[in-house]
This record gives structure tokens, C-alpha cells and sequence, in this order.
């Protein structure tokens, strides 16, 4: 039984999804201070919508490091 090497779209991947979400977590610490004065539903809606934001591209990252994969048998 082989081992897989993994694949340079999988290390690309990996990068860019660990670099996006540190930039994307220091916007959103930005978006903390300037909502801050705001009512608490004002942010509660924000924080949630900010909070699921990086759901969607990472989930076309996912998609796109998983489909680098083939059987090479």
C-alpha cells in the first residue's frame, strides 16, 4: 500500500487558505472598531454575516485543492 505524496494544489491551497483567513481576520478586527459605538443588534447582525463570510471561498478553495486528485493506478 503506497503512500500518497501530496499535491502542490493541495500545499497552494493550504497557503492561500491560511494566508486569506489571517487577512480576513484583521478585517474583520477593523470592522470591530469602526461598529463599536453601534446598537447590539446592529452588531449582532454584523458579527454574523462577517462570521459566515468565509465560508463560501473557502469552500471553493476545498473543492478546488480536492479535485487536483487522480487515480494513478
Amino acid at each position: 500500500m503506497a503512500i500518497e505524496r501530496p499535491s502542490l494544489r493541495s500545499l497552494t491551497g493550504t497557503l492561500l487558505l491560511v494566508g486569506g483567513l489571517i487577512v480576513y481576520a484583521l478585517l474583520a478586527m477593523q470592522l470591530g472598531a469602526i461598529i463599536n459605538g453601534w446598537p447590539i443588534w446592529g452588531q449582532t447582525v454584523i458579527y454574523v454575516i462577517v462570521g459566515l463570510a468565509w465560508l463560501w471561498p473557502a469552500k471553493h478553495l476545498l473543492g478546488w485543492m480536492g479535485r487536483g486528485r487522480r487515480n494513478q493506478n
